[in-house]
């Protein structure tokens, strides 16, 4: 056998959400290339279709599933349309989340705290209790949880530490469910993204370019990096090259959290 061949993953299937863009279209595409088919989740038809036609072209099979995993009632019924329509479920990819507000602590409303843990701890939470049942059960499963490395460092002059708080518990469950699954033969991971310029971080640098000028100073590599980058670490922890991977958080993030 090829070395290769240990990151091939046909026959398996991906449930991913935020599927249709930015981080998470490119991890999609990126699994599908290696082999598997993929469920699709995300909050608009459209971008949907798109990113369903490009994984077409690679040959695989797709399905997608309107909805907000923010709102638990939604992210619930995704998984459960998932796994009684589309399963079984090989692969969970648990990657919806964002800052989303620029809030300072003193002035956060309890609700809007609520509402980004949701949309990023409780949704990965939901979707990891749900679709890692069966994975259990059987005795086989990859999940990779999206967190950021701001659940490891504090970005400077900027609010919203709903997020920060919400991915250093992502980093943890992650560590957490892993060790209590280990046995199972379900691996648990994390990626931890730097500063990458998807949709909502292009409009937020319009909003703030002085905060966004700074960051990429402080970036060893001199840049920020590109959606596609994440493809080939989502395919290796998905994949039996890391059959003895659990645990870990892989920072991905030109350096940025060296000094």
């Amino acid at each position: 056998m090829s070395i290769l061949d240990r990151f091939r993953l046909d026959g398996k299937r991906l449930f991913i959400t935020g599927g249709s863009r930015g981080l998470g279209r490119e991890m999609a595409l990126a699994i599908a290339d290696a082999g598997a088919d993929v469920v699709l989740v995300g909050r608009t038809a459209e971008s949907l279709e798109q990113t369903a036609n490009d994984i077409l072209e690679l040959g695989r099979k797709v399905d997608t599933i309107v909805a907000d995993v923010g709102n638990l009632d939604e992210c619930e019924s995704a998984c459960q349309k998932a796994l009684s329509d589309f399963g079984p479920i090989d692969i969970l990819i648990n990657n919806v989340g964002g800052r989303r507000i620029d809030t300072p602590t003193i002035d956060m409303p309890l609700d809007e705290w609520k509402r980004i843990l949701d949309l990023n701890l409780n949704s990965t939470f939901l979707c990891t209790k749900l679709l890692g049942k069966p994975m259990v059960e059987r005795g086989s499963g990859r999940i990779i949880n999206v967190a950021s490395i701001s659940g490891i460092v504090c970005n400077r002059d900027i609010g919203g530490r709903s997020y920060e708080t919400s991915k250093a518990a992502v980093i943890h469950f992650t560590r957490a469910t892993a060790t209590d699954w280990a046995r199972n033969g379900v691996t648990v991971n994390a990626i931890c993204p730097g500063g990458f310029m998807t949709e909502p971080n292009v409009r937020w640098a319009e909003l703030n370019p002085d905060i966004i000028n700074t960051f990429k100073s402080q970036v060893p590599m001199g840049d920020f990096g590109q959606p596609e980058d994440l493809g080939p670490m989502a395919v290796y922890l998905a994949s039996d090259a890391a059959r003895y991977v659990t645990g870990a958080s892989f920072v991905i993030d030109g350096g940025y959290t060296l000094w």
